[in-house]
């Protein structure tokens, strides 16, 4: 069906601070464009603007290899992914460390 409208989500989430963004968009929307339309630098003004743009996607969980060519179904919710803090290999070894030295 050609013109058709997707009901989809984009979804964020600061430890802090969580927000869905219900959208309809048309058929053939990407999830990059999905999250552009979501306008989520308005919602999380204290990160930078440019936050958005580039960051990694998924959808309910899975990540997206081409969020900029991947079209959304009806239904979908794309996840904005946020830079891990640190390596999990490297929170693991520390853990590991820790655990040894309370033994």
């Amino acid at each position: 069906m050609a013109g058709s409208v997707l009901k989809v989500e984009v979804a964020f989430a600061l430890p802090h601070k969580q927000r869905i963004v219900a959208l309809a968009v048309p058929e053939g929307t990407t999830a990059r464009q999905a999250v552009e339309m979501a306008d989520l630098p308005s919602l999380f003004q204290e990160l930078p603007s440019d936050t958005f743009l580039e960051a990694p996607l998924g959808i309910f969980g899975k990540a997206i290899r081409h969020p900029d060519k991947e079209p959304l179904r009806e239904g979908d919710r794309v996840e904005v992914y946020r830079p891990l803090q640190i390596d999990p290999k490297a929170a693991r070894l520390e853990r590991a460390k820790r655990q040894a030295k309370g033994q």
